[in-house]
């Protein structure tokens, strides 16, 4: 389940203990207005954490401490805009300008950088999603969590004082050049860093990113400038609202809102996606985006009119007829979304997904033959890797439905020697058993699905009737009773037995309550018409 609220009413640091005391393995994801930050933690300690938008330090951190220089910097930055997949410290190994121990001791030192900085959020909101790791982190280090919280504090401490004289970013400062000359005070590192940058043009934006300091250490030497009487505040950067919409611009609502995606703050990233079309209304992917944050919220008309719009635009991938095809599967539209899904199959070379909707789609029209047919298909794109769940789950069903009984035992038993934990599966396979009489497997197989997901209702629909149909009465009205709270509707026949049962029992209030059911779910089911009257009769 996941852990989320307002940093208002929980401070990061309080979260960070929960997680750490709690061994958590995930995502925790923290918002506050346009910032968008995460911190990445395995079994309670931090593993990664990076700053949306915020430069990549390791680089600056590097230089800075003198262990590469500036031009072998830049030849790593141009070699990773020709090797997007790479990570920069991975492209500084593959140059030999430095060791791995050293590279994971300046990423120690950078995500701790990007921690300190998130503890300063006082406002906004926190989502730990659990099970998420770091796309692309070859070398992790990792953290105790309380090791950073005394420092944490300190430095919250020292910005309350820093903000009374440095409150915005968007300030602009001024170096008075006559009184540093005539002063013979011994300057910081940073502070001679940051003067020659002071032109009355730069904000502290802009400072942070020339400098190559973190926020902190640009924060803190302001702050002794402006005591000292060095510096001065001539104005501030223009307003976000009056700046045109640039690249850049552009560029900083879509990293934020495929952030914001990814750990699952789907308001945030829907928020994030409008603004970029709001800024530029032909941009392609927008829509896209938005119909899968649509997808993920279950909206599926509102999936289809923007995906259609992506397709409009020129989004042809596949994976956007795939999408749009799966919304219209939602709505009952299975003609228009098999259509679709062939059209994505037929568009895809590596991606089995559209291949194997495809043929779900021919399932669910009663059509196991084609099904069949679009599912060895799949097979073949798979080649020597095991399918997707779900293959096995289509692919079974598909040979059930055509009467290749042996060949469905054969891929169900196939499935959960490939997904041992999977309850679907298994279930499946049960079903088979029994078909064929195996009732002893069919129980073993149910109670170890109910086991490992009991949230499964049809789960325990089929416990129950295996017991029914053993004179377990009892037992079976367990299951049922279970089925029934999970799913309401899974079918007149569940509820029809319910009232046999209690009706057994002489419960005949629960009785009739049951066969109501049975008659709401299906009006001509005439056995529980004639039981309802029979009840209407005398005792």
């Amino acid at each position: 389940m996941a852990i989320k609220g307002s940093l208002k009413e929980a401070s990061l640091p309080d979260v960070l203990q929960l997680l750490a005391m709690g061994k958590k393995s995930g995502c925790l994801a923290v918002a506050d207005r346009q910032n968008f930050g995460y911190i990445f933690f395995d079994q309670g300690r931090i593993c990664y954490a990076s700053i949306v938008n915020r430069r990549d330090r390791i680089g600056d951190l590097l230089v800075k401490n003198g262990r590469i220089t500036p031009d072998q910097l830049a030849q790593a930055i141009k070699l990773q805009g020709e090797r997007r997949d790479k990570k920069l410290g991975e492209i500084l190994l593959g140059m030999g300008v430095i060791a791995r121990d050293e590279l994971e001791e300046y990423m120690r030192l950078q995500i701790e950088e990007a921690v300190y900085y998130l503890f300063t959020w006082t406002s906004g909101t926190f989502n730990f999603e659990a099970g998420m790791k770091p796309e692309q982190q070859d070398f992790l280090v990792t953290i105790n969590p309380e090791s950073l919280l005394l420092e944490g504090a300190r430095r919250i401490d020292e910005w309350s004082l820093i903000e009374k004289k440095v409150p915005s970013f968007d300030l602009i400062f001024e170096a008075d050049r006559l009184k540093v000359e005539g002063t013979d005070a011994e300057l910081s590192p940073a502070q001679a860093r940051l003067l020659a940058l002071m032109d009355g043009a730069r904000d502290v934006h802009q400072l942070v990113e020339e400098s190559g300091l973190v926020e902190f250490e640009v924060g803190k030497a302001l702050f002794g400038l402006l005591t000292a009487g060095f510096i001065k505040r001539t104005g501030t950067s223009t307003p976000k609202s009056e700046v045109r919409a640039t690249d850049a611009r552009v560029m900083e609502h879509q990293n934020l809102g495929i952030a914001f995606y990814k750990t699952g703050m789907l308001d945030e990233a829907q928020r994030e996606f409008r603004r970029v079309a709001e800024l530029r209304p032909m941009e392609t992917n927008t829509a896209f985006y938005l119909g899968l944050i649509a997808l993920r919220q279950a909206r599926w008309a509102d999936a289809v009119e923007v995906l259609k719009e992506a397709q409009e635009k020129g989004v042809a991938r596949h994976a956007v007829l795939h999408n749009l095809a799966f919304a219209l599967e939602q709505l009952g539209r299975i003609v228009e979304a098999e259509q679709l899904y062939g059209e994505a199959a037929s568009k895809a070379r590596d991606d089995i997904r559209p291949m194997i909707a495809w043929g779900v789609a021919a399932l669910k029209r009663q059509d196991p033959g084609v099904a069949q047919g679009r599912l060895a298909r799949a097979r073949e794109l798979v080649g020597a890797k095991t399918p997707p769940a779900i293959w096995y789950w289509a692919a079974t069903l598909a040979a059930a439905g055509n009467g290749e009984v042996d060949e469905a035992l054969k891929l169900g038993r196939e499935a959960i020697e490939a997904y041992p934990g999977n309850a679907v599966l298994r279930n499946n396979l049960a079903s088979l058993l029994e078909l064929v009489g195996d009732l002893e497997g069919a129980s073993i197989l149910l109670k170890a699905a109910l086991v490992e997901d009991p949230t499964l209702p049809q789960v325990s629909k089929n416990l129950g009737d295996l017991a029914y149909r053993a004179g377990l009465y009892d037992e079976a009205f367990e299951a049922y009773e279970r089925a029934a709270k999970l799913s309401p509707d899974l079918g007149e026949d569940l509820h029809f037995k319910l009232g046999n049962i209690a009706y057994k029992r002489r419960d005949r209030e629960r009785a009739r309550v049951a066969w109501q059911r049975t008659l709401e779910l299906n009006p001509s089911h005439q056995l529980a018409r004639a039981n309802l009257d029979t009840l209407g009769g005398p005792e």
